[in-house]
């Protein structure tokens, strides 16, 4: 198993994508802690893992308080004693055009998508650096890289995680830290679906358009996911690396 006796953190972890990366790492090897804000969505995934004869811990932290996020990475390091992986995934959106959204709503979006990958970086860091080695890949979008329509503050906290990277991996590379980003595009997962029930024409719109026919899956996203952390992609650092079926090919 390519993961074999090492930690990960999946930052938003018990549901979706995040699920479904938490299980690609569990079963290639690595003893994941499924970090999200709802306790009982972490146990749920932790069970799941350990169902299939892999290990894993279950956390329930508010990604956007750095305290909890601090305390998070030390209850892992506390309990397993090292720390390999982070993969921060958490995410939330409000379709509306950017002249009828509220500052209470960029506010919320800033933290949870943006905001929250500053403050686990920043907390498991230190621990990566001291190994001299470790992998953090964060989830973006295809929002970030190309815009998107009526998601105009959720694109641009998008695209902060793509520039922070890139600055990230330059900065800690003398460490053999890797950082990379993956951007998802349609991707059947809770957040699509809330999509869906907002403005279903467009979302059927943007399906038509993608030269694969179809959405994409959590699966899809885990396995992109999977390399960048695994020791084949030792070489790989600040790159953004698109899973969209072909809807954006720039």
């Amino acid at each position: 198993m390519k993961l074999q006796g090492m930690t990960a953190i999946v930052a938003g972890g018990g549901r979706g994508i995040g699920r479904a990366l938490v299980l690609a790492l569990a079963r290639e090897g690595a003893q994941v802690a499924v970090a999200d804000i709802l306790g009982e969505n972490a146990e749920t995934v932790k069970r799941e893992v350990e169902a299939g004869g892999g290990k894993a811990l279950a956390l329930q932290v508010d990604l956007t308080n750095r305290a909890e996020v601090n305390r998070m990475v030390e209850g892992v390091l506390a309990a397993t004693g090292r720390l390999d992986i982070l993969v921060n995934n958490a995410g939330w959106d409000k379709l509306e055009p950017f002249l009828d959204s509220a500052e209470e709503t960029w506010e919320k979006v800033l933290a949870v998508n943006f905001k929250s990958v500053l403050y686990a970086c920043k907390a498991a860091l230190p621990a990566m650096v001291a190994q001299n080695k470790g992998k953090i890949i964060s989830i973006s979008s295809d929002a970030g890289r190309v815009g998107s329509s009526g998601e105009a503050v959720y694109a641009g906290a998008k695209a902060a995680i793509i520039a922070f990277s890139k600055s990230l991996a330059r900065e800690v590379a003398r460490y053999q830290i890797n950082v990379n980003v993956v951007c998802p595009g349609l991707t059947e997962a809770p957040l699509l679906e809330k999509s869906r029930e907002e403005a279903p024409k467009v979302i059927e719109a943007i399906t038509r358009s993608i030269p694969l026919r179809r959405t994409g899956t959590p699966e899809d996203i885990a396995e992109a996911v999977l390399f960048l952390a695994s020791p084949a992609s030792d070489y790989i650092t600040g790159q953004t690396l698109s899973v969209s079926g072909g809807l954006t090919m720039a």
